[in-house]
């Protein structure tokens, strides 16, 4: 009977620590599924859609790495609101941020809160001056130089050594933008051309249009459009005038290729957003992970597109 009863309670104690052993498991398997990561993409605004959509190499990189992304986009290219934007990122939980900054200063305050609060910093496109854990970004100042260089290469096949061209840019503070812009200019050093004084149009494609008419007015050879919005206003002004101005732009996007097609734009730099999103998603799950990147910066390159 004694002999009996110790054989029921060791079965009773194997049992019971096998039971615990379940429910650790259990506890640890739902304990790694709240871990999974958290990443917000924060674009410049629900337009700056080109380096990092869902449906693009950020999706594919959080498919593939098991992490959750949060598509926070602006309404519009403001401060305040890529600022809030951060901050939700912070205060919903996000592990990492993936970001293509307004400027190198406007926003550097929530980002470096956010990284204080032990949130990882990813840029793409348009890096902010606080040090992030990796860049993925085109060398805009270079991609700025070919695009002078593609313009400067059409004239000449037109027999046009001189003349004035305008410029549309998006504003003052935009890095990627402003390094375009300083590429684009030095392309022009050295000749006959007379590069007019730049005008903002805040990647906004209506606005953009108005000051390409406004340059046409005046007479102008060749106008640089030095993002989507400015590419796509420049375009549909040639388009509306019915000018030879030569135009040569940055970014792809649909309306920029039929306006391409249609031979109201000569040609495009364009970026390889797939390769932002997917590289971008992939080194902030990598820091997350405990990897350490350095703060490495990336060429992602562009490509000429003409008709």
């Amino acid at each position: 009977m004694k002999k009996t009863l110790v054989t029921v309670l060791s079965f009773a104690l194997i049992f019971g620590m096998l039971a615990g052993c379940s429910k650790k498991e259990a506890a640890e398997s739902e304990g790694s599924e709240a871990q999974t990561f958290k990443v917000a993409l924060i674009t410049m605004d629900r337009i700056d859609q080109h380096w990092v959509t869902l449906e693009g190499g950020a999706k594919k990189a959080a498919e593939e790495f098991g992490v959750n992304l949060v598509n926070m986009a602006p309404n519009v290219k403001d401060d305040a609101q890529q600022i809030e934007q951060i901050n939700n990122a912070v205060s919903s939980g996000c592990n990492a941020i993936v970001v293509a900054a307004n400027g190198p200063d406007a926003v550097s305050s929530a980002l470096r809160e956010a990284a204080a609060a032990g949130v990882k910093i990813v840029y793409v496109d348009s890096p902010a001056n606080v040090p992030g854990e990796a860049t993925f970004s085109t060398n805009n100042r270079a991609a700025g130089k070919t695009a002078g260089e593609t313009m400067l290469a059409e004239l000449a096949n037109r027999g046009v050594v001189e003349g004035k061209v305008g410029i549309v840019n998006v504003n003052a503070a935009t890095d990627s933008t402003v390094q375009r812009e300083a590429g684009f200019r030095e392309a022009f050093e050295g000749t006959a051309f007379t590069l007019l004084e730049t005008q903002y149009g805040e990647g906004d494609a209506a606005k953009s249009q108005t000051i390409a008419e406004n340059y046409i007015t005046q007479g102008v050879v060749g106008i640089f459009g030095c993002n989507e919005g400015s590419t796509n206003g420049s375009g549909n002004a040639v388009k509306a005038d019915a000018s030879d101005v030569v135009v040569v732009g940055f970014d792809k996007s649909d309306a920029i290729m039929g306006l391409i097609s249609d031979g109201f734009i000569l040609a495009t730099m364009a970026q390889n957003p797939d390769v932002m999103g997917y590289e971008g998603v992939k080194a902030a799950v990598a820091v997350l992970n405990g990897e350490n990147l350095g703060g490495a910066v990336t060429d992602t390159g562009v490509s000429v597109l003409t008709k």
